[in-house]
């Protein structure tokens, strides 16, 4: 009502089509629209009509009287309010017109009292028309517009209606879904606060459009972790290990350090056994001569335990190998040789009698294009490996009372933090050790 009474607003019965047409290009000037100079009596009436819903949706609508050849198209007298008879989630049926957004996101930031009101570069052009509205408005503060560029990562979208897009069609599970790029996704991922912090340091704000690398905010959240993870042993495909000169009924306790560079850190008591379980990938039948885990005739070192040697295995009918025997050197206790001898390889391991079963979710990037959100149809470029579910891993009993807040470093295998949502023992990969999709991008630009 302000606006009209200035005499800056008026009622347009332009259809979308005319003013389309009226306002001009780039280059030509738009035209006058021959309802601009109703009376403000008139105009007053007309808009008290249209907010009283007499008026069937596209009847009319209230437009800013600026300058029709102004070379910012945005200023040829945008529309302020549509008639519009839609139902409204908090208001019902009340409203039958609708305000657009570069008229109520300049109040709105006005009346909160909003210092600087941070856009992404789009809205460059929309500025004029912020500060136009304000200036003519009665508000107790200006604040001011200011454009950067949005953050934009590969292979992943920050568009929240695409994000919604993947929730409402199931592509994934929720917008706390640990590959969603928000901070409750993040969160339930393992991401720290810190870490995030972080990444935001190190990117900064610019008015260049570009992509940031995914592995930028992975290493955040690497560094941190190696920093201050617990580590622990976890076997995610876990082949059983039965050490035939080991006794029957014997279980050990050994101690296992937190971490390895802080002793403040801690250590902890972890049970060791005749049948251990240890990763599948440690085991080759056929070994070439750099494979340095176990094999017929080889001999590695057990963390924090014993050096052992293979010297048989078992397979199933179907020819796959499901058990290792294999026998220790009693002296080595502790992952040490009284001899001398260096072994060259070193694995983790978990007592099977000892072991706690849980689930482990793998996940990777979401999708497979670094740009999805270029293509047309950005569902094509899912990537159909962003998890993988990994069912009746063997953890340390340590696990079993895991705390959501609590981040482990599974040796050897990478970073993990127990689900916050999943009622039974479940862990969410947050990262790998290493960038594995460093060699990937490489090869693809």
């Amino acid at each position: 009502m302000e606006l009209i009474k200035q005499g800056k607003a008026y009622v347009d019965s332009l259809s979308a089509e005319e003013i389309r047409q009226y306002r001009g290009s780039l280059t030509e000037p738009g035209r006058e629209s021959p309802d601009r100079n109703r009376s403000i009596e008139e105009n007053l009436d007309l808009f008290a009509r249209m907010r009283a819903g007499e008026f069937e949706d596209g009847k009319y609508l209230l437009r800013a009287k600026i300058d029709m050849a102004s070379p910012n198209i945005n200023m040829r007298d945008p529309a302020l309010y549509r008639i519009k008879k839609a139902f409204h989630q908090r208001t019902g049926d009340e409203w039958p017109i609708y305000p657009m957004y570069d008229y109520t996101h300049c109040i709105s930031d006005a009346i909160e009292g909003i210092t600087h009101s941070l856009c992404t570069l789009e809205f460059e052009d929309h500025r004029p028309l912020y500060d136009w509205v304000l200036d003519q408005v009665k508000t107790e503060c200006h604040p001011q517009q200011i454009e950067f560029a949005r953050l934009q990562l590969k292979y992943t979208i920050t568009s929240k209606r695409k994000l919604n897009q993947l929730v409402s069609e199931g592509h994934v599970q929720d917008w706390d879904d640990p590959r969603m790029p928000t901070i409750s996704g993040l969160r339930r991922r393992g991401y720290t606060p810190a870490s995030i912090r972080d990444f935001c340091d190190r990117i900064g704000v610019t008015k260049k459009d570009s992509f940031i690398e995914m592995a930028v905010l992975e290493n955040c959240i690497r560094e941190d972790l190696n920093e201050h993870a617990q580590r622990v042993m976890g076997v995610l495909k876990p082949l059983k290990v039965t050490i035939e000169n080991y006794p029957d009924d014997l279980t050990e306790e050994l101690v296992a350090q937190n971490h390895p560079q802080k002793p403040e850190m801690g250590t902890r008591i972890i049970p060791f056994s005749k049948v251990i379980y240890i990763e599948r990938d440690d085991f080759l039948e056929d070994a070439p001569k750099k494979f340095f885990r176990l094999s017929v005739g080889r001999e590695v070192r057990l963390r924090y335990a014993y050096y052992i040697t293979c010297t048989d295995f078992v397979k199933d009918e179907n020819g796959e190998v499901v058990e290792l025997i294999c026998r220790y050197d009693p002296e080595t206790r502790g992952g040490s040789s009284p001899d001398g001898r260096k072994v060259k390889g070193t694995i983790h391991w978990v007592s099977a009698e000892h072991a706690v079963d849980a689930t482990v979710n793998l996940y990777d990037r979401l999708f497979t294009h670094p740009n999805p959100a270029a293509s047309e149809n950005f569902i094509e470029h899912l990537n159909p490996d962003s998890l993988t579910v990994l069912r009746d891993c063997k953890l340390e009993p340590s696990l079993v009372s895991a705390d959501p807040d609590i981040h482990y470093q599974f040796e050897r295998t990478g970073y993990f933090v127990k689900d916050r949502i999943t009622e039974n023992l479940s862990f969410n990969r947050t990262v790998t050790l290493r960038d594995t999709w460093a060699k990937f991008d490489k090869q693809n630009q």
